[in-house]
């Protein structure tokens, strides 16, 4: 069980970490370019899909849909609930100084840009065959094609 939160807080620390980052070179760089802001913003919602795909492809090989999905939401929610709330506390900002509207689109996108990553990893898991269940298929049906054929007697 241990593993197993250890892996919740290390996918949402580094998916923190990433806003961090965009947080970052946004107020730094481009601290009054609006339109700089916004196209960096997209492009953090985009590498926090690409890691959350990567991890679900990773994640989706060894262990059974349920698993690490429900490991995979619990990093999700935590990463986006300190994302939104903490990320902009962190540069001397309020969460919720933009209005409402501003808050709730940032969820909203953290959780389809999230949702849509996990979605991909996983899909492309069973294209590939590479899904955990599409193993145990290919194991079982190996494991049937090499006993003998049973003899029958008339």
């Amino acid at each position: 069980m241990r593993n197993r939160w250890l892996r919740i807080g290390a996918l949402a620390g580094a998916l923190f970490a990433i806003n961090l980052v965009a947080r970052a070179i946004a107020n730094w760089i481009y601290g009054d370019d609006t339109g700089m802001q916004d196209r960096i913003s997209l492009v953090f919602f985009g590498v926090v899909a690409l890691v959350l795909a990567v991890v679900a492809f990773r994640w989706g090989r060894d262990r059974v849909l349920g698993v690490w999905l429900a490991d995979m939401l619990g990093a999700v929610v935590i990463a986006g609930l300190v994302t939104v709330v903490l990320g902009p506390a962190v540069f001397g900002a309020n969460p919720v100084g933009g209005g409402a509207g501003e808050f709730f689109a940032q969820i909203w996108l953290y959780a389809g840009f999230s949702a849509g990553g996990v979605l991909l990893g996983y899909l492309l898991a069973v294209v590939l065959g590479k899904d955990y269940r599409s193993r145990q298929l290919a194991a079982f049906a190996k494991a049937k094609l090499s006993k003998p054929r049973r003899v029958v007697r008339r």
